[in-house]
C-alpha cells in the first residue's frame, strides 16, 4: 500500500515505517513541523520517501495517516482531495486529553468514515470521540536488543522538552532522585533543563536513538516520572534494553509495567526509596530488568504492532482486495 503520513514522533513513526509498504513524508524546505521529511537520528528504511507539498496533487495515496488536527485541513489542501471520501483516512491520536477530563471532547469526534486509532487504552477511556469509530493500536517497538550493564551507579532518563512540559513530564520530580544518584537525561530541549541544575543534571540534547539505548543501559536504573503522558516509547525501550525501571503509577503505566517488572507508585518517597535500593543492590536490578525484557517484548512487540496496523489499514482502504 502507499500511505501519507507525517513525521510528528519520531520513535513511533521508525517502527510503523517498518513495514511492508511505501510511506510518502511531507518536507518543506525548511523541515518545519509541517515538512520534517526523513528522520536523520532513527533508521528509516528506503521504502520512506519524501515528497514536497507541490507534489502531492498528483500522488497515487491508498490512505493518509493523520496525527495532528491541522493535518486534516493540510491533507485536502495539498493532495487537493477529500479525506474519508476519495481517499480513506486514519487519525493516530497519540496524546492523553487536556481540559475538562474525562469530558474532553476530541477534535476528530463525530466524523464519518473516520478512523480514531488510539495508542493506549487509558487514551480512548479519556477522549469522548463522539460517533467516529475508534480502536486501539498498542504501541510496537523494534527490539534494541539486551543491553543492560547497570555498570554506572547513576540514573537515566528520557524526556523531551523537559523545561516547556515540567509538570507534564515530571520534571520538577527530578531533584529527588538526582539527591539520591547523579541523574543523565536524554532527549530533545535538554539542554535547558541542565542550565537550570547543572550541578545535579547532566544533558544530551537530541542524541541519536542507537548512541542513547547503549548509554541508557549502562546506567543503574531508569527513571519515567511522567504525570499525565500517553505511554512514552522510551519506558518500554528501556524495559527492552533490560533495565529495572521506577514508575509513576500513571495513565497506561500500570498497564505497561507489572509488580514483577519494575516499582510503580504514586508516592514520590516509594519511587525514591526504590531507586536508591536498586543502586545499592546490582543482582535485584538485573532482575527486575530481565523481567522487564520479557514483559516488554511480549506485549509491545513489534511484529505484533505491524500486524495490527496492517489489518487496520486493509480495513478502511479499498485497495485491501486488489
Amino acid at each position: 500500500m502507499r500511505v501519507l503520513l507525517w513525521h510528528v514522533h519520531g520513535s513511533w513513526t521508525t517502527a510503523f515505517v517498518q513495514g511492508k509498504h511505501t510511506y510518502f513524508v511531507p518536507t518543506t524546505p525548511d523541515r518545519g513541523p509541517w515538512g520534517r521529511g526523513r528522520a536523520d537520528t532513527y533508521p528509516w528504511p528506503d521504502t520512506v520517501v519524501e515528497v514536497s507539498p507541490e507534489q502531492m496533487s498528483t500522488l497515487d495515496v491508498d490512505v493518509v495517516v493523520l496525527q495532528r488536527p491541522e493535518e486534516w485541513d493540510l491533507a485536502q489542501r495539498w493532495l487537493n482531495r477529500r479525506l474519508c471520501r476519495d481517499v480513506p483516512a486514519v487519525f493516530v491520536e497519540h496524546n492523553t486529553p487536556r481540559g475538562d477530563v474525562p469530558n474532553t471532547r476530541h477534535p476528530m469526534a463525530d466524523r464519518d468514515g473516520l478512523t480514531l486509532a488510539h495508542v493506549t487504552h487509558f487514551n480512548a477511556l479519556m477522549w469522548d470521540g463522539g460517533g467516529t469509530r475508534q480502536t486501539v493500536i498498542e504501541h510496537g517497538i523494534p527490539d534494541p536488543g539486551h543491553q543492560y550493564t547497570g555498570e554506572l551507579e547513576r540514573f537515566g532518563v528520557a524526556i523531551n522538552e523537559p523545561v516547556r512540559r515540567w509538570r507534564v513530564t515530571g520534571t520538577d520530580l527530578l531533584p529527588r532522585f538526582a539527591a539520591v544518584a547523579p541523574l543523565d537525561v536524554y532527549g530533545i530541549g535538554t539542554a535547558s533543563l541542565a542550565e537550570q541544575a547543572p550541578e545535579t543534571v547532566t544533558a544530551y540534547d537530541d542524541p541519536p536513538q542507537a548512541w542513547m539505548h547503549t548509554q541508557l543501559a549502562q546506567r543503574r536504573v531508569y527513571l519515567h516520572p511522567m504525570r499525565w503522558t500517553s505511554l512514552g516509547l522510551s519506558l518500554l525501550e528501556a524495559m527492552s534494553l533490560g533495565m529495572p525501571v521506577v514508575v509513576l503509577a500513571t495513565t497506561e503505566a500500570v498497564e505497561a509495567v507489572p509488580p514483577d517488572a519494575g516499582v510503580l507508585s504514586t508516592n514520590i518517597d516509594v519511587l525514591v526509596d526504590a531507586a536508591r535500593w536498586l543502586l545499592e543492590e546490582p543482582a535485584d536490578a538485573r532482575r527486575l530488568g530481565d523481567r522487564a525484557r520479557t514483559v516488554a517484548q511480549a506485549r509491545y512487540g513489534l511484529d505484533r504492532f505491524l500486524s495490527d496496523w496492517d489489518r487496520l489499514l486493509m480495513e478502511v482502504s479499498p485497495c485491501a482486495s486488489q
